[in-house]
């Protein structure tokens, strides 16, 4: 999974590596670092094992993301963007690989402010706020990562090649995209068999349209790159509505069922459209509170019957099959699918007496996803309840997560939950 290192810099943010390239700084290169390490125990999964040993649990450390970024404004007109690293590095992982460029764009503005024109490997997309989301100011420990539809399908890691236009016209902030996907058969999550459950084709994939748009109510937030900030830790005011989509022909197919058995192959749209509310606030500025807080509602479309499973960095490799429920083995659960996902989320940030001007503040979350899925009977909650110790900002921060999730038979019936446990430092500057 996922995402950027940080979003729009903030007026705070003054330690950066920068280099300036005019004398007021206007023109600049700049360079950022990231590093996510987690700490896990997680309840597996029914019939879960690890090279073919039976895992009824796992304890394991691994990197959830290591990043580093070099961006600047050329001139007036001219912004480039690149980020390079890994995800998901962990005991299982094959060793010596998987770094690789996340991002690499180019971008002329053509109206500077308000409308700028780029191409390249990019999260310039649409459909809601956390579909471009900046992992180093994430409120929890992990962004609602279904919101990134069509991560590793047809993309890579959320990124798409696209040609985007982006800007903002008085308090309407704006962001289209058009994207040439890339084909189902170059991803991990590529299978072969037919079924009359819908699935991304095999057919070359036409052009995909996708776009988002807030309107923001209070400050105006950054645009410089597509990320979008989880918590601003107080130092803004921020409400926004936003609206948003994408669109695919034929972007997916599946078997018809007939009396006989199955039928023809049948292709279907992509259609998934999102709305979504922010807001992020001080409380009380001289006690350093604050609230954050995000809800969406998401129609999502991938043809009938389509359902994907995901474990984020999975701590297993194998399911004893008869003992297996639907989600398979590890951590895994329906995470995308067609029909109705719901998701809120909501962070207090305390007072800094709590711990002592000199050992940061304390930021209690706590978040929900409810999703009703075609293919499943019962609906499907996910929570995560955890806090942050911001020992300086995200800058340098712990966390503490529990995640619960739900399994289910494979016809798609409620059967039991299992929990997570990880504790994950983060550093970046």
């Amino acid at each position: 999974m996922t995402d950027a290192v940080v979003a729009q810099t903030t007026a705070s943010e003054k330690k950066e590596i920068r280099l300036h390239l005019n004398n007021d700084g206007s023109h600049y290169v700049k360079a950022t670092f990231l590093n996510q390490t987690w700490v896990r125990y997680n309840q597996s999964n029914p019939g879960t094992t690890v090279f073919g040993t039976p895992k009824a649990e796992t304890f394991d450390i691994g990197l959830r993301r290591t990043r580093l970024q070099l961006y600047g404004q050329l001139t007036d007109r001219i912004f480039f963007y690149t980020q390079f690293g890994q995800n998901n590095f962990n005991y299982l992982s094959s060793r010596k690989v998987g770094a690789f460029f996340h991002d690499a764009l180019t971008e002329y503005a053509l109206a500077p402010g308000y409308v700028s024109v780029g191409a390249g490997l990019t999260a310039w997309s649409g459909l809601s706020r956390f579909a471009s989301p900046s992992v180093g100011s994430i409120l929890g420990m992990d962004a609602p990562l279904y919101q990134q539809a069509t991560n590793d399908a047809t993309d890579e890691f959320l990124r798409k090649l696209s040609l985007y236009a982006k800007g903002k016209a008085g308090k309407l902030d704006y962001r289209l995209a058009l994207t040439q996907p890339m084909p189902i058969q170059t991803s991990n999550l590529f299978t072969a068999l037919d079924s009359t459950f819908s699935n991304f084709s095999q057919r070359p994939p036409k052009k995909q349209y996708q776009g988002y748009f807030m309107y923001q109510f209070l400050d105006q937030e950054g645009n410089t790159t597509p990320y979008m900030t989880g918590s601003y830790l107080g130092t803004k005011r921020v409400f926004n509505l936003g609206a948003g989509f994408i669109a695919q022909p034929d972007a997916m197919w599946h078997r018809q069922r007939t009396g006989s058995g199955v039928g023809d192959t049948v292709s279907t749209d992509l259609r998934l459209w999102a709305v979504d509310v922010f807001y992020d606030t001080p409380l009380n500025p001289s006690a350093g509170t604050a609230l954050t807080a995000y809800a969406s509602f998401s129609h999502y479309d991938y043809g009938p019957g389509y359902l994907r499973m995901t474990g984020v960095m999975n701590p297993a490799n194998g399911v004893v099959a008869h003992q297996a429920t639907l989600a398979g083995a590890g951590n895994a659960f329906p995470m995308y699918g067609t029909g109705q996902v719901y998701y809120a989320q909501v962070g207090y940030l305390t007072p800094r007496t709590w711990l002592g001007d000199d050992q940061g503040a304390l930021q209690p979350y706590f978040a929900l996803m409810y999703a009703d899925y075609d293919r499943l009977q019962d609906g499907m909650a996910v929570t995560n309840l955890g806090v942050n110790w911001l020992l300086k900002g995200h800058t340098s921060k712990i966390t503490l997560d529990w995640q619960n999730r739900p399994l289910f038979t494979r016809a798609g019936v409620a059967t039991g939950r299992r929990s997570q446990v990880t504790a994950q430092y983060q550093i970046y500057f």
